[in-house]
């Protein structure tokens, strides 16, 4: 019988739900809206009714390994509390894994969003020949994740890898966190949205503000398609992006001495457009990256990689599903009293 898990991806917008097996094939996906607006409890019932019907699905051809759950915001890893989330605003000090597990009747493991993106990477994208690497997720805002010797680091409480809120502008633009000048304002689609405003509102960038009253939808996306077709003040504000993301993914390198560094998310799909300055900075910003980046060491020698993710929005999803089969095989692989 086949060995397959469940793994949980929610968000503050949809809710994505799968089986998969242990060689990564996706057997089933449930996909439909969060419906975060109507409470905790009204999307932990829809949830646990999602997460029913695939274990009735295969309950007689597969064999459950356990079920991941990927959440946005901090979490207590002890206890499985979400004590705050940016994308689900009264999940505040909330023992969500308790209340889950009630309902499903099995144990659950609860995973902050961005470290299940990084396990998914780890597993099946990016970092599949890679057991440490750190993980960017640029979207509404800018998530992280840290893998080491093939496992989540989460650090004394559960919340580390919070790689959205390193500092890259001391007195910048003030973060929903509390602090200012954060990567998340300088990186993510929120900020590029809000430079976007900035600019325009400023009046130095008619060539923005003429693009955004076309047929272009004011978006990241927008932006990005605004930059593509040579618009200068958009190039610049994607040079902002790879500019902080040089400071973030530097002062890592310079920390931690990492072989990989993944971004992932949608801005990701920007890539083109932030990455030559992002690269260019590092060296400056980073004395190890300019010495093990690819280009300045020989074929063959160690390198610091910094790379695009390889499985888009669906890396949280294969990553709350592969948790459950590591953590069967740390209880397989414990030695016996």
């Amino acid at each position: 019988m086949a060995v397959y898990s469940i793994g949980v991806d929610l968000g503050g917008t949809n809710l994505r739900i799968a089986a998969v097996d242990s060689d990564g094939k996706l057997l089933a996906k449930l996909t439909s809206g969060a419906e975060v607006q109507r409470g905790r409890d009204f999307v932990i019932d829809e949830m646990c009714k999602a997460i029913q019907a695939l274990r009735l699905k295969f309950k007689d051809s597969g064999q459950l390994a356990g079920i991941g759950i990927g959440v946005p915001g901090f979490i207590d890893m002890d206890t499985g509390t979400v004590m705050r989330s940016p994308n689900l605003p009264d999940w505040v000090n909330f023992p969500a894994r308790q209340l889950i597990e009630s309902k499903l009747g099995t144990t659950v493991i609860l995973e902050n969003d961005a470290n299940s993106a990084a396990m998914g990477e780890k597993w099946l994208g990016a970092g599949r020949n890679c057991d440490d690497m750190a993980m960017y997720t640029l979207g509404t805002g800018v998530g992280g994740g840290l893998v080491f010797n093939g496992r989540l680091w989460h650090g004394m409480t559960g919340m580390a890898g919070e790689l959205g809120h390193f500092n890259v502008e001391p007195e910048g633009h003030p973060c929903g966190c509390g602090s200012r000048g954060c990567l998340e304002q300088y990186a993510s689609a929120t900020a590029i949205v809000r430079m976007a405003r900035e600019a325009i509102e400023s009046g130095q960038a008619p060539d923005l503000a003429d693009g955004a009253r076309g047929n272009v939808e004011f978006t990241a996306r927008g932006i990005y398609q605004l930059a593509l077709q040579g618009h200068a003040s958009a190039q610049k504000i994607f040079r902002t992006v790879g500019r902080a993301l040089a400071i973030g993914i530097g002062g890592m390198v310079n920390a931690l001495n990492l072989p990989m560094y993944v971004i992932g998310g949608g801005v990701a799909s920007a890539w083109n457009a932030f990455a030559p300055t992002m690269f260019e900075e590092m060296k400056i910003r980073s004395s190890i990256y300019s010495l093990t980046a690819p280009d300045r060491v020989g074929a063959g020698q160690k390198h610091t990689t910094v790379t695009i993710a390889l499985l888009g929005s669906d890396a949280g999803l294969y990553g709350a599903a592969r948790l459950p089969m590591l953590q069967a095989e740390s209880v397989a692989s414990a030695p016996r009293a």
